[in-house]
């Protein structure tokens, strides 16, 4: 796949796309931080407060990148963030799903945001050619 990148410069479309992936799922996985205390409230466990500081440290972490993705290495950033929100899953199960639909989410935008401006690219050439 041509247009999946692990490191290096994007388009400007590309970067405003997966930033935008990054903070919503800053927002899910703070929810998801959430269900993960009240689940370890609820068995007794007493790591209910070590899940939650967790969840919002990934949140966090999800809106700084998604602010860091015009920098070289904000895309690598965020295929980290993509394999520890699907490793979330050891605590909260759901979390495969949420984290699945997030992965494909991100690439697509890799993938169609690329090809994409290269489109405009070639049109912008063609339209200066004539």
């Amino acid at each position: 796949m041509r247009g999946v990148v692990l490191y290096g410069a994007l388009g400007k479309f590309t970067w405003r796309m997966l930033a935008t992936v990054l903070a919503s799922q800053g927002l899910v996985i703070f929810l998801a931080a959430l269900v993960a205390r009240g689940l370890a409230d609820a068995e007794g466990d007493s790591g209910g407060a070590r899940w939650l500081w967790t969840g919002l440290g990934l949140a966090v972490l999800c809106f700084l990148a998604a602010g860091l993705m015009r920098r070289p290495w904000g895309v690598t950033l965020g295929w980290v963030i993509q394999a520890v929100t699907l490793a979330t899953a050891f605590v909260v199960p759901l979390m495969l799903v949420v984290g699945a639909m997030f992965l494909i989410l991100w690439v697509g935008s890799l993938v169609l945001c690329r090809r994409v401006e290269d489109q405009v690219a070639e049109r912008e050439r063609q339209a200066s050619a004539s």
